[in-house]
């Protein structure tokens, strides 16, 4: 069968679809005859037999790569056209232009198959019905794969050859440019430099990403563009997270040439979609590393000190860094109960070491107890100034040297900016001035923009005036009399406690607390970064209601003489004694009561021989005591006021006789002991 005897009436019933595609946006920026010859098939499907309203053309996917579907929007489209048997044809210049992959090629060509479409490119017509059509075009297709790996591979190994010799040559960082010669060199530009040192020296002092942004906050930083019509020009913006671990993350920096930093993965999402990951591989699988290629921000050192203090902020790993907050031990203590690390709360304000990741897996052991921080606090921090008392004018000299440095760079960065203010304002007044002053759409403009830059001027003077009127640091001298005494500079309101706490980092490991189930007494073991442990002894707060509670020497004195004394006398003696309430006042008989109430001890026996209480007297009888008291107070019958207070009733058998005489005679007496045994019966 020829070439035109495989296009029937029917496939001209249905549509030629031209499919245009080019892997790379620069292809079709500067490779333009092959997007005008994709195009161009239009032409040969009308002179095939197509009439034009059934001539279709897909160029959703001009600049992207045809190694995937996933990305490509356009062939898609191709693909659902053809199954629901939309399409006659499929016009290309060659098979490689539908898909790089064998597997979305291959599942194309099946579908073609399936519903009697066409494939047409320069070198001819394909029928897939057709055994022999469909083996040449799947060779094609392989080849099309194996060409792409072959021209792959010179390519990589081209540039690894050159990156191997440290002459390839890729964007560079901010802060350095190409020479003349091609050689990476600082750049120039005084501002660019010190905005990338200070970011370095910022670090260095404050040991975190987001407190170097921090820092810096309010101050230009420079980034370079890639792309469009700045490309590789520097832009101005402010410095945020990203960019800081950027700069950190870069050996570039360290005067190191890298290739091979990075390395692409395909893989596959949960709907069968495949992506291009980005993976940075160990310092040890990089290509090629050639140090002291060109000149450096930081030493080699510094980069791997900086990294190192990176991955221990990461609390995503399980990093503890020192944090804000007043608690001296955060991240560092744990539970001598289940060995679990502690975490640090602050409810109400007042920070705890607190076991609760035992209590959620339900691991608890009795020992496991949270603690005020600042018990444990108080005593290590004690500890540790008597240990660090050799290091002390060192360590303080230090600090000094790192504010004064960094200080010095603040003021230089802001001198280097109001340097560069006054030059683009001067520049911008000459452009004004060389305008034609009847252009007035132009000289608008200059003068607007001069304006700008002379506010930008008076913005930047007003700043370094005002740094520069700050009080100035404190001598050196004065600095190596205070270190003298680092208890002072230790517990000075200046430090920070996130300042203390990455001191005693430096040489604490970790601390244990070992707590009684329920005493008061608790064990901080200590671990040296030198190895070696010692154990300290705290004693844990009491709470209110302990604080407030009878002391025990007093107790054991009510015990003992209790049932010998009267509330009154007992108070004497425990006043004697020198002895205080919980609350800290002296004892009285209303005290005592409530200690003989509250610790069940024996009230004094004040009743002679025959002698009766008038709620004992009462109850033989069957009446309300209130009846009695009333009968005493009248002097129907005789009591005894014993020096405690209470009534001693002499109860004879005349009286008890007389007693009930008198009940019986009384209406009112019969009538509430007939209310009480109605209610006790109900």
């Amino acid at each position: 069968m020829t070439a035109a005897g495989k296009i029937t009436a029917a496939h001209l019933e249905r549509l030629a679809v031209v499919y245009v595609r080019q892997s790379t946006i620069a292809q079709v920026r500067e490779h333009t005859e092959s997007t005008a010859r994709q195009y161009a098939l239009a032409e040969e499907a009308a002179r095939l037999g197509w009439s034009a309203e059934r001539i279709a053309v897909i160029d959703a996917d001009l600049g992207v790569s045809g190694r995937t579907a996933s990305a490509r929007s356009g062939f898609k489209e191709l693909v659902g056209r053809v199954c629901v048997g939309e399409v006659g044809a499929i016009l290309g210049l060659e098979v490689s232009r539908l898909a790089r992959s064998s597997a979305d090629l291959q599942r194309l060509l099946e579908l073609c198959a399936l519903t009697e479409t066409l494939i047409i490119d320069s070198d001819g017509i394909y029928d897939l019905g057709s055994f022999n059509d469909r083996l040449l075009l799947g060779l094609k297709g392989t080849m099309s794969e194996a060409e792409l790996h072959l021209l792959a591979g010179r390519l990589q190994g081209a540039k690894l050859a050159a990156a191997q010799r440290g002459e390839l040559r890729f964007p560079l960082p901010v802060g350095y440019v190409y020479d003349d010669d091609g050689r990476t060199v600082i750049d120039l530009d005084q501002e660019v430099r010190a905005a990338v040192a200070d970011v370095f020296a910022s670090f260095e002092a404050k040991g975190s990403a987001y407190a170097v942004v921090a820092a810096l906050a309010g101050r230009r930083f420079p980034t370079r563009a890639y792309g469009g019509a700045w490309a590789g020009d520097i832009r101005w913006g402010r410095l945020n997270y990203g960019r800081v671990l950027q700069l950190l993350a870069n050996p570039s920096y360290t005067g190191a040439y890298v290739f091979g930093r990075f390395r692409s993965r395909r893989a596959v999402n949960p709907d069968g979609t495949i992506r291009i990951k980005i993976a940075e591989l160990p310092r040890e699988q990089w290509q090629v590393l050639i140090r002291d290629h060109h000149p450096a921000y930081i030493t080699w050192e510094t980069y791997l000190a900086n990294n190192k203090r990176l991955a221990a902020n990461c609390t995503c790993q399980g990093a503890r860094p020192a944090r804000e907050g007043n608690a001296l031990l955060q991240g560092i203590v744990l539970c001598g109960g289940c060995g679990r690390a502690m975490a640090t709360t602050y409810p109400d304000g007042k920070a705890i070491y607190d076991c609760i990741h035992s209590r959620s897996d339900h691991t608890m052991t009795p020992q496991c107890r949270s603690v005020v921080a600042e018990v444990v606090d108080t005593v290590v921090g004690k500890r540790l100034v008597e240990v660090l008392a050799p290091q002390e004018i060192a360590l303080a000299l230090a600090a000094a040297d790192e504010v004064t440095a960094r200080k010095a760079n603040h003021n230089r960065a802001l001198e280097l900016r109001v340097e560069r203010t006054r030059y683009e304002a001067a520049r911008a007044e000459r452009a004004f001035h060389h305008c034609d002053p009847d252009n007035r759409l132009v000289a608008r403009s200059l003068e607007r923009r001069w304006e700008e830059k002379l506010h930008e001027l008076a913005e930047a003077e007003r700043e370094l005036a005002c740094l520069l009127n700050e009080p100035a640091l404190p001598a050196r001298a004065q600095l190596e009399s205070l270190a003298s005494d680092f208890s002072r500079l230790w517990a000075a309101p200046t430090t920070s406690d996130k300042e203390r706490k990455r001191l005693l980092r430096t040489v604490i490991g970790d601390v244990t607390l070992f707590s009684e189930p329920c005493g008061l007494q608790l064990r901080i073991g200590i671990r040296w970064r030198s190895g070696a442990c010692e154990e300290l002894v705290a004693r844990r707060p009491q709470s209110p209601a302990q604080a407030r509670r009878t002391p025990h020497d007093a107790v054991e004195i009510a015990r003992r003489l209790g049932a010998k004394r009267t509330n009154r006398e007992l108070a004497e003696e425990l006043n004697r004694a020198g002895l205080k309430t919980g609350t800290g006042k002296r004892f009285s008989a209303e005290t005592v009561q409530w200690i003989r109430y509250a610790y069940d001890i024996d009230q004094l026996q004040p009743f002679a021989p025959g002698e009766l209480s008038v709620k004992q007297v009462a109850a033989r009888l069957g009446i309300a005591p209130n009846a009695l008291y009333g009968w005493i107070s009248q002097g129907q019958f005789a009591a005894r006021r014993a020096a405690d207070g209470r009534l001693c009733v002499p109860f004879t058998p005349e009286l008890d006789q007389s007693l009930r005489q008198r009940i019986a005679r009384s209406k009112r007496i019969k009538l509430r002991t007939q209310n009480l045994a109605v209610g006790e019966a109900v």
